[in-house]
């Protein structure tokens, strides 16, 4: 897994942001199983519930073209800043727990953590199995 492509692909996903009323453009890249990247930014509103975060649009992206497993994710942001619960539980719904998360600033190296690192006793697909 190429990790560095993968922060590149949200690098330049972040140069597409709309986010005139938080000023924190944030650019968000997914690896599908498929080897596939889908890419994806923040994209505020005035009715600012109706925004959607980077992380959430490259995931339903990839969802939306047939994806049902992604192996890593990848958020750059100004400053490093880590991604919102809401995010974390939508990778979860197609990720396994040992999924890649990288959280890059606009420059330097990412820091990697696994996906159960960010969420532990996480809420998934399985849980809502009958016995």
């Amino acid at each position: 897994m190429n990790i560095r492509k993968l922060v590149e692909a949200a690098r330049r996903a972040r140069a597409n942001a709309y986010a005139p009323y938080s000023r924190y453009p944030v650019g968000a890249a997914v690896l599908a199983k498929s080897g596939k990247i889908y890419s994806g930014c923040n994209i505020e509103n005035a009715a600012y519930p109706s925004g959607l975060c980077a992380e959430r649009v490259a995931i339903f992206k990839a969802v939306s073209e047939g994806e049902r497993e992604l192996k890593a994710i990848a958020v750059v942001t100004r400053n490093g800043g880590s991604p919102c619960g809401a995010c974390r539980q939508v990778f979860a719904e197609f990720a396994k727990s040992n999924a890649v998360y990288a959280i890059a600033c606009t420059r330097g190296k990412p820091k990697l953590f696994t996906l159960v690192e960010l969420l532990p006793e996480r809420f998934g697909p399985e849980k809502l199995k009958q016995k």
